[in-house]
């Protein structure tokens, strides 16, 4: 899954190579953690968070078909 999400972000951002995910695990779910250059930020929130949420809801869908809990966190 970690690998979607970098697959993702890399075609969205202008500086693929900026792009970075930590994985981390809680006892209730799985943690991603997305970092971006700071001028792709705008570009992978998207207008009033619209590309985020569909990224989320995208990665939320693969892990349920996985039997697992995810949650996609994008950090500065």
């Amino acid at each position: 899954m970690k690998e979607l999400l970098i697959y993702i972000a890399r075609s969205l951002v202008d500086d693929p190579d900026a792009v970075s995910v930590s994985e981390y695990e809680t006892p209730a779910e799985t943690v991603l953690e997305l970092r971006v250059a700071p001028g792709d930020m705008g570009k992978v929130i998207g207008r009033q968070g619209r590309i985020a949420k569909e990224i989320r809801a995208l990665m939320r869908s693969v892990a349920q078909r996985q039997g697992k809990k995810l949650s996609v966190d994008i950090v500065d």
